[in-house]
């Protein structure tokens, strides 16, 4: 992936007709994950670990943390907090590709200096099969 600016990544939520992008986050983050099986047994050559492929159990988090660009954005993620909703979520990474799938938010938490904006953090973990597309 070539260098490319933080903001371009952009966090959208389904409201039901299209995905509406969340909030000005300003920082965001999505990391896979793809636990192992482990087979190896008292013959395993030299007692070296061994795997099974495809038997682990994968998944992906999202997080992100920002301001809200209006009420509506703020209502539609804590509507899926609050209710402990599994939506339709979607990551666009510019030159790289839009991961998309359901997402149940895991943690919102909202901060704030007395000189400044109120911030939230947003954290959400996969709840089924993810697809990817390349750009």
């Amino acid at each position: 992936m070539v260098a490319q600016k933080g903001k371009d990544l952009l966090l959208k939520i389904f409201n039901g007709t299209e995905y509406q992008t969340v909030a000005g986050l300003r920082s965001k983050r999505l990391a896979f994950n793809a636990e192992t099986g482990d087979v190896t047994d008292a013959e395993s050559a030299g007692r070296w670990r061994e795997l099974l492929g495809g038997a682990g159990v994968q998944r992906a988090a999202v997080s992100g943390a920002g301001i809200f660009k209006d009420a509506a954005s703020d209502q539609l993620v804590r509507n899926a907090f609050f209710g402990g909703a599994i939506l339709n979520w979607q990551l666009v990474i510019p030159s790289f590709g839009t991961v998309s799938g359901p997402f149940q938010a895991s943690a919102l938490e909202y901060s704030g200096q007395h000189n400044g904006e109120v911030m939230f953090e947003l954290a959400l973990e996969s709840a089924g099969a993810l697809t990817f597309e390349a750009p």
